[in-house]
């Protein structure tokens, strides 16, 4: 064969095959390109030429048909939030719609997860050698719409001694107030002293049963250990449970939320600390209310042993009504319960106020045959003053300048108390409905509390409109001028500095 032969033999087998070089080429540049690109590409794709590679290797391993492909584990930078999206399967007895032999479809309905907690444990408390108080909160459709029961156990820790049970009786404080969750109060009495062996100890038990509540086909019970007591324990609760009240006047507080005025509760926690007196506990609640200006206000105060401080914002989880500051108030009730002669319940905004020819000591004598007595209200305008303070008002604290009381007649206004806690078993915000022993309201001309609504969660000067008059009607409401507060404004600020010195001199509104 000559060589031109030989060449023309090259030249057609290539012609022939021109399509499939054409496409191969084509390919090799496409391939090389897009190496080219990705390597100039931004650092925040994870994507790279390796990569690429990888993908169009051959796997060395069959992949298994039967594994998930979702499931694929990484390490994000520390700066990344992981989300786990881990699915839950569904039950093995998911339930289906089945058509029956008369022809009718039964429809299926699969509950998912849980609406509400069965029981949310706060605290514990023993009552005495036979009896405790349990406070927590429960689901409020469940007790609306269920008979839920509760169980209580004592189990000692030497396992040579008896179990004791009884029936838990319920206590619902704020029933109609509660949203999602309302309070609940437990208290277990058992036939026989329990733990009282000093020795061993035990733990309270409480089976919470739901009773087909919230779904009738299902009776579950959840167990709570609510309480853990050891020796040491059930020693320090005789010694408190045997003495006199280590406090003549004991302050359980509400739940503090929001922007607070540091200067309001300056005055308030001066003028009760002079009133209450040396022996006088205060407890404040932080449900998200004690801010930095507040915290410097309080500090003097907890420095000096009057106040305690809890941090209670935790409870914001579980939606109840108010902060729930019903479970907050019984749960003061109880862990303090043996401490103090009497315990008082109101508001930072509000200020008690006995006669002058009186003492809070000589008023609760006078009432010491009562359980519980209530206190009536003083509503004060939180807005107008005295034309005389313009231009120094902002140097006068707020219950010495809002002198402007309403007199409006014929309106039923709440009321405030006081009660002997060792008899009381449960309580609420205006008045408790579960004491041993009698209550009385008949308490005019020897206590009362002054009302400043509002003032409290403003941070702004309360004067807003002057007034020189000794009387005015505003939107309907009669008020007139009640110098009270104001009279002995010039004592408390003296009884603040010498208690505590000048270090709140500089507080703001």
């Amino acid at each position: 064969m000559t060589k031109e032969k030989e060449r023309k033999m090259f030249v057609g087998v290539v012609w022939n095959c021109a399509a499939e070089l054409k496409l191969l080429l084509t390919a090799i540049l496409f391939l090389f390109s897009l190496i080219t690109i990705l390597q100039f590409m931004p650092s925040r794709f994870s994507f790279t030429p390796t990569n690429l590679i990888t993908c169009i290797s051959t796997p060395t391993n069959p992949i298994n048909t039967s594994v998930s492909l979702i499931n694929t584990t990484f390490t994000p930078p520390p700066s990344v939030s992981v989300i786990n999206t881990t699915v839950t399967p569904p039950p093995p007895s998911l339930e289906k719609d089945k058509v029956l032999e008369n022809g009718v479809i039964k429809r299926a309905f699969n509950p998912f997860g849980s609406a509400a907690y069965n029981f949310i444990l706060m605290s514990a408390y023993r009552g005495g050698y036979n009896t405790f108080s349990v406070m927590g909160l429960v689901s409020k459709p469940l007790h609306l719409y269920g008979k839920p029961s509760y169980q209580c156990e004592w189990v000692p820790n030497d396992d040579r001694q008896k179990k004791v049970s009884a029936l838990g009786t319920q206590i619902l404080p704020d029933w109609g107030y509660g949203r999602v969750y309302t309070v609940l109060v437990i208290n277990c009495t058992f036939p026989v002293p329990v733990g009282a062996d000093n020795i061993h100890g035990g733990q309270l038990l409480v089976h919470a049963t739901t009773n087909g509540g919230g779904d009738a086909k299902f009776n579950t019970t959840d167990t709570v250990v609510a309480l853990t007591e050891n020796e040491t324990d059930f020693t320090n609760f005789v010694s408190v449970f045997k003495k006199p009240p280590k406090y003549d006047f004991f302050y359980c507080g509400s739940s503090l939320y929001g922007n607070l005025s540091p200067q309001r509760v300056r005055e308030w926690l001066a003028f009760h600390v002079r009133l209450f007196g040396e022996k006088s506990h205060f407890v404040i609640h932080d449900a998200g209310g004690v801010h930095e200006g507040l915290m410097a206000v309080l500090k003097p105060w907890i420095e000096k042993g009057y106040v305690t401080l809890q941090d209670i914002r935790e409870q914001e989880r579980f939606d109840g009504y108010y902060h729930n500051q019903f479970l907050i108030v019984n749960d003061c009730l109880h862990k303090y319960r043996f401490q103090a002669k009497w315990m008082f319940f109101f508001d930072v905004d509000e200020f008690i106020f006995v006669p002058k020819k009186s003492t809070i000591k000589s008023v609760v004598d006078s009432l010491k045959d009562y359980t519980q007595f209530t206190i009536e209200q003083m509503p004060m305008s939180n807005k107008l003053c005295l034309e005389e303070d313009r231009g120094k008002s902002y140097r006068k604290w707020g219950f010495e300048k809002l002198v402007y009381k309403d007199v409006k007649r014929g309106i039923r206004r709440d009321r405030k108390y006081a009660v002997q806690p060792r008899n009381v078993i449960a309580t609420g915000v205006h008045m408790s409905q579960n004491t041993v022993g009698k209550t009385t309201h008949k308490t005019e001309g020897r206590i009362k509390y002054f009302h400043y609504h509002g003032t409290i969660a403003e941070r702004r000067e309360p004067c807003r409109q002057l007034v020189n008059s000794t009387a005015i009607i505003v939107d309907r409401t009669p008020y007139q001028v009640d110098t009270t507060m104001r009279d002995i404004a010039g004592t408390v600020k003296r009884f603040e500095l010498k208690m505590i010195g000048p270090t709140l001199q500089r507080t703001r509104q």
